[in-house]
């Protein structure tokens, strides 16, 4: 079959694969022009992911699955304060979702910047020295006296939170390859939780004692389990590669230039989170106004309604295995889309509000997780740079959702925030749709996008 220069195209069946390299085109983590990899699958040195220095026992994997979870709530703790704030800190509705702009933008500088450093310095160290910045300006946020050292602040928060990518990276190094796929699972699902429970905690915490208290008790919280990891952390794992650090960070860019699937992906990953963003952060202020005037803790709880997103990332996982993520991803779309009717409808019915943040998060999850599956496969020696480029592209959306939405709900009002984010939806379904035909009519690439 030939091969385009994207070196991906059709699966068998027509449905979205990802194809292991061609023979003769092995790519791994050291292999280099005119040099045979060093692991093969009778010869695998010790210090290779394969075999790793530092067996995994469940309590460890327990441990990073808690703080993946409690690094990345902290890029969610505002959204259900975003009121509170307004009135604290003087700052207008239309520009108060900078707040959530800001972290957002800041977890995206992140990815870029911090989560390659894995690669090249002991992961052990690394980790220690963001979760210790990290829990100081958790506490100059909960101590801020004005708008901007709370911006600033909240901007670090997020830059420094990616330490979760690095936690993700730093499990799946320590596993063997026969166990790799479940840990790296469990340590997700810390994540996914994670996002789910910090609204809720954070508007039930604002109401208890403050927002402030938000803020301060995450750093607390950040500071034990910088110890409790800095007790069972490994300090070495891998040697470090030849690559230096400017070139690790060009060889990203680079790879989005090669590989035709992660740049469709990680479109997709922009809008999908685009319209996620629209509605999470912005949901909290019609819920908080005349006639609903709801609390901080009832806000909040609607987040738990994105316990339907944890719930369907086994099922897409499942499906791209079996050769479906085409048509997973397309499923998904239309109900993204679809989701935005009930959501019209939330200042009539909080019902309509449970039932379409329901679709939306089951929605936007399946395409997530079906976006990483497909990611991962392309080329496993660049694992952690190609998923860190994706994610830049999901806090790039989220971000223009946040900043959008705010903008648009104190010019026009509820109505016209489910209008951008449908529109957001809509053409996240257009950008499938146009690559999936474009590649069924070129006939000569490995895998659809």
């Amino acid at each position: 079959m030939p091969i385009a220069d994207e070196g991906r195209g059709e699966g068998e069946g027509g449905c979205e694969t990802a194809q292991a390299p061609a023979p003769g085109d092995v790519r791994t983590p050291d292999a280099e022009p005119g040099r045979t990899p060093s692991h093969t699958p009778d010869r695998t040195p010790s210090h290779t992911p394969d075999r790793p220095l530092s067996p995994l026992s469940p309590r460890t994997v327990l441990l990073f699955a808690v703080a993946c979870g409690a690094a990345v709530s902290n890029v969610y703790l505002a959204q259900p304060l975003l009121a509170t704030l307004s009135q604290d800190f003087g700052i207008s509705a239309a520009t108060i979702g900078a707040v959530v702009t800001l972290t957002q933008v800041g977890y995206g500088l992140g990815l870029f910047f911090l989560v390659p450093l894995g690669d090249l310095v002991d992961r052990r160290r690394l980790v220690m020295i963001q979760l210790l910045l990290l829990a100081a300006t958790l506490i100059a946020v909960g101590t801020a006296a004005t708008a901007p050292i709370l911006l600033a602040a909240i901007a670090a928060v997020g830059f420094l939170a990616v330490v979760t990518q690095t936690l993700v990276a730093f499990a799946a190094s320590l596993a063997g390859a026969d166990r790799r796929g479940r840990v790296v699972g469990l340590v997700t699902s810390g994540v996914v939780t994670g996002i789910l429970l910090a609204r809720t905690a954070s508007g039930l915490l604002a109401d208890l004692a403050g927002w402030r208290s938000v803020y301060l008790a995450s750093a607390a919280l950040t500071l034990v389990l910088t110890l409790a990891l800095y007790r069972v952390l490994p300090r070495r794992t891998t040697p470090r590669p030849a690559l230096r650090y400017g070139q690790l960070l060009r060889s990203t860019v680079t790879l989005f230039a090669e590989e035709r699937l992660f740049r469709v992906r990680a479109l997709l990953a922009l809008l999908i989170f685009a319209a996620f963003s629209t509605l999470w952060s912005c949901v909290a202020l019609p819920l908080s106004a005349p006639p609903m005037s709801l609390s901080h803790t009832a806000i909040g709880a609607f987040g738990l309604v994105g316990a339907a997103g944890a719930l369907a990332a086994a099922p897409a996982g499942r499906l791209h295995d079996r050769g479906f993520a085409g048509p997973t991803t397309g499923i998904a779309l239309v109900l993204l889309v679809l989701s935005w009717l009930p959501l019209a409808a939330t200042r009539q019915s909080l019902w309509a509000l449970a039932i379409g943040a329901l679709v939306l998060d089951l929605a936007v999850q399946a395409v997530h997780v079906t976006n990483q599956s497909l990611i991962y496969a392309l080329r496993p020696d660049a694992g952690s740079r190609l998923i860190g480029g994706y994610m830049v592209f999901y806090s790039i959306g989220s971000a223009t959702g946040a900043l959008a939405s705010t903008t648009v709900y104190a010019r026009a009002g509820w109505g016209a925030v489910c209008v951008l984010g449908a529109v957001f939806s809509a053409l996240a379904l257009l950008v499938w749709a146009v690559t999936l035909r474009g590649t069924t009519t070129a006939r000569r690439r490995t895998t659809r996008p």
